[in-house]
């Protein structure tokens, strides 16, 4: 589902040469819900930012869901975006203007192949959200933000989701909560999902666990 073949990914800072990714290679099979841990400036966001097509690596093939992506143009990584990746973001990815349920509704617009409408109640139900679907993102707790925010990342069926940090602004009782979650529908909807964390406590949940140190990407778990 996703393939790191020998990744690098470099910047230039002046005269010098940074490595934010250094040579990285793994791949990750439909249904795994793994972590990527480590301290702030490791490199993880820089391979999560690549995992999701929006950043092209300086060497090395990335594949998602089977299509090569290291050589596309920006228009057709657009689209790799739109069909295959949902993105879960610390600071939740919803339109402040718009409703909970009018979220759905401007997705469904850009995209024919979203969830069904059983499907997308099914997970209100689940996820306790049909009391809020009428409300904007201002009127709901963080959790409930996030908890939106991972309906969001299912409704367009992406092949891979990206969490990144999802729950840094939540209680321990609410982060757990997220992740257990995102983990059942991980697997219930057979996705591949990637989650970056400094809170180790979450990895429990987790089928691996990765580490990234200086760019140096490796399994620990």
């Amino acid at each position: 589902m996703l393939k790191f073949e020998n990744v690098t990914k470099t910047f230039n800072d002046g005269s010098s040469t940074i490595e934010a990714v250094k040579d990285t290679s793994f791949s990750l099979e439909a249904g795994e819900f793994v972590a990527i841990i480590g301290p702030s400036g490791s490199g993880k966001s820089t391979l999560l930012t690549m995992a999701g097509a929006l950043q092209t690596p300086s060497d090395g093939e990335i594949t998602i869901d089977g299509e090569k992506i290291s050589q596309l143009s920006q228009k057709q990584l657009s689209k790799i975006r739109l069909s295959k990746i949902g993105f879960i973001l610390q600071a939740s990815n919803l339109v402040p203007f718009l409703t909970v349920e009018e979220q759905f509704k401007l997705l469904k617009k850009k995209k024919d192949d979203v969830m069904s409408d059983e499907s997308l109640n099914a997970l209100y139900d689940q996820l306790k959200l049909n009391d809020i679907k009428n409300q904007l993102p201002g009127e709901i707790s963080g959790g409930q933000k996030q908890r939106a925010a991972i309906v969001k990342a299912l409704y367009t069926n992406p092949a891979i989701i990206l969490a990144d940090e999802p729950t840094a602004s939540l209680d321990t009782e609410n982060a757990l909560s997220v992740v257990k979650i995102l983990k059942e529908q991980t697997k219930a909807q057979n996705k591949t999902c990637i989650i970056v964390t400094h809170d180790e406590r979450l990895t429990e949940y987790c089928d691996k666990v990765f580490k990234m140190t200086d760019g140096v990407f490796e399994e620990i778990t």
